[in-house]
């Protein structure tokens, strides 16, 4: 189990540039996508989303603005950046490669 949390957090920041590169999103729908798309494999909570999302913005990855709903509800919604397209392209790659490196080590492995 203690893998799990490892892994999660050397891939949380490609998690959210994709989730966040595919539309305009605010935190609570970010959580909710994640889960979604992962099967519920990945629960992210507040305290482990918000931290990250601080970081990429301070990073300027991604961009927060915040907007008024109608009933005067505020939504703090992130918008990827060009840089981050950038650095998600590149993890991307990264993990493309990886997976690719670790897929062939089992596949030897499970030829024996």
């Amino acid at each position: 189990m203690g893998y799990e949390r490892e892994l999660l957090k050397g891939n949380t920041d490609v998690l959210l540039l994709t989730i966040i590169k595919a539309q305009p999103t605010y935190g609570y729908q970010i959580i909710k996508e994640l889960e979604k798309k992962s099967n519920g494999y990945f629960r992210f909570k507040e305290g482990t989303l918000y931290p990250a999302l601080h970081r990429l913005e301070k990073a300027n990855l991604i961009q927060g603005t915040w907007q008024t709903l109608p009933g005067e509800q505020e939504r703090r919604y992130y918008h990827i950046t060009r840089k981050g397209l950038g650095v998600l392209e590149q993890k991307l790659d990264t993990w493309q490669d990886f997976s690719v490196a670790i897929r062939a080590i089992l596949e030897a492995k499970a030829a024996l």
